[in-house]
């Protein structure tokens, strides 16, 4: 054979390689079909039209858990089971606020989680201070039998940065008021939009329950007070309406995936059920329980039963303390140690554009890996140090099981959270199935290939 036959017989070889389609590995196909699966986002969808709001210890709690049961079932999970989970119940009424005097007018609001009401209509002279920490500084007799109003605004960040720094004025505002004798207190919405929503939420209630009713304006309502407060003093009324009524008991719903190599190692997963009662949950977390759900679900689709077991927590009552977080953490105290990675998705449906992991000494292959799936769906690794996995993680988290977070681009999360305006609408489809084969990779690189460390 001439060296002009072996040179033109190299180059066709070439030439059909290059033409050929590489050979994908299950990752691939998996990710690549979760970016066209439509699983993930009509769980969100049915469940925030058939169900809607499912505020801890509503009735619609109680519909949400059946249907989340029914609708696991139904995508085929090996075993499908509801854990009861106690806590106690806030209910909300009605609220209502308006400015008295010179310039009447009605103020949107929403009374905080934990808030006690006013018996009927209260009214005070507001004092308006500029954060929490202003708050702390003014002289009790500057607030005795008046109505605080915190004006800290929060900052818009793609990694909710602000959110921070500002949720510590819903969070013991309210006590730290009452101590210094105020009736009430007002805040600006811990939220980074202008919409006249008001955004709530749950005070912290782990320093005790203040006995003084509280409040969010929405940002314009706020700004509004503001303005009249430069023209001079401000009379506001009240009419709050909400209340602790007593003992509920709902469930986390778990769904799992029996691995077919090492059944008894445990990956977790999911979101929280429950949302606020405003909108329709579908940001805070519908998307969460969803997108995890459904990247669980290729495997079953596509039939590729993991090694290890893949365990979806649709969690209890997030909003008011974690409380399911807490109380599965409790109940599986005994096999905390075969988790051997946890991760929640509670972040809205934005891209996720890089992922952290919190594991003992994970190998340059492994991350190499991780990396070269993720890359083109647009994802960079930020390191393997602190991150919490998500809220609901963290009594698993502080309890030593490893973790990974798929970070969302949360820049306009805070301008819908825990507001009315938290509607189906707000997620993007195209966005969600990016969320979706990002966390089919993961599960898939956890059930199937990451290499435990020797103990």
């Amino acid at each position: 054979m001439t060296l002009r036959t072996i040179v033109a017989t190299l180059l066709a070889a070439t030439l059909a390689a290059c033409a050929t389609p590489r050979s994908q590995d299950n990752a691939e196909i998996l990710r690549d079909k979760a970016l066209e699966d439509q699983a993930g986002y009509s769980f969100v969808r049915d469940l925030t039209t058939e169900v809607g709001p499912r505020m801890g210890g509503t009735e619609a709690d109680a519909r949400a858990v059946a249907w989340t049961k029914a609708r696991f079932e139904q995508m085929g999970f090996d075993k499908v089971w509801l854990e009861p989970v106690t806590f106690a119940q806030w209910q909300r009424n009605h609220e209502r606020a308006r400015v008295l005097g010179k310039f009447p007018q009605p103020l949107h609001i929403t009374a905080l989680g934990g808030s006690v009401g006013t018996q009927g209509e209260l009214t005070g002279e507001i004092v308006m201070v500029e954060d929490y920490a202003a708050l702390l500084a003014t002289p009790s007799a500057q607030v005795k039998d008046k109505i605080v109003f915190i004006k800290n605004r929060m900052r818009k960040h793609k990694e909710g940065a602000g959110y921070g720094e500002a949720v510590i004025a819903r969070g013991k505002g309210a006590l730290e008021a009452e101590a210094k004798g105020a009736k009430a207190l007002l805040i600006r919405s811990i939220g980074t939009d202008s919409h006249r929503f008001a955004h709530t939420g749950m005070m912290s209630m782990s320093a005790g329950q203040p006995q003084i009713p509280a409040a969010a304006l929405s940002n314009p309502d706020a700004d509004q007070l503001e303005r009249l407060l430069a023209k001079g003093k401000v009379e506001v009324s009240l009419d709050i309406n909400v209340g602790w009524t007593g003992e509920y008991t709902s469930h986390n719903v778990i769904a799992e995936i029996t691995g077919k190599g090492r059944p008894e190692e445990i990956i977790a997963i999911g979101g929280h059920l429950d949302s606020w009662d405003l909108g329709t949950g579908a940001l805070d977390d519908g998307a969460g329980v969803a997108i995890t759900a459904g990247a669980a679900y290729q495997f079953i689709k596509h039939r590729q039963r993991p090694q290890r077991t893949i365990r979806v927590i649709a969690f209890s009552n997030e909003e008011q303390g974690l409380i399911g977080a807490k109380a599965y953490a409790k109940a599986h105290a005994d096999e905390l140690s075969r988790h051997i990675v946890a991760s929640e998705s509670d972040f809205g449906a934005g891209p996720i554009w890089a992922f952290k992991t919190r594991l003992a000494n994970p190998s340059d292959e492994f991350i190499a890996r991780a990396q070269a799936l993720l890359k083109p769906l647009g994802i960079k690794y930020l390191g393997n140090d602190a991150t919490s996995g998500g809220p609901d993680i963290i009594p698993m988290a502080d309890k030593g099981v490893p973790l990974f977070q798929l970070k969302q681009d949360g820049t306009d999360y805070f301008d819908y959270h825990h507001t009315a305006d938290d509607t189906l609408d707000k997620i993007n489809p195209e966005h969600f199935n990016q969320n979706l084969a990002a966390w089919t990779v993961m599960l898939h690189l956890f059930a199937n290939e990451y290499q435990l460390q020797e103990k």
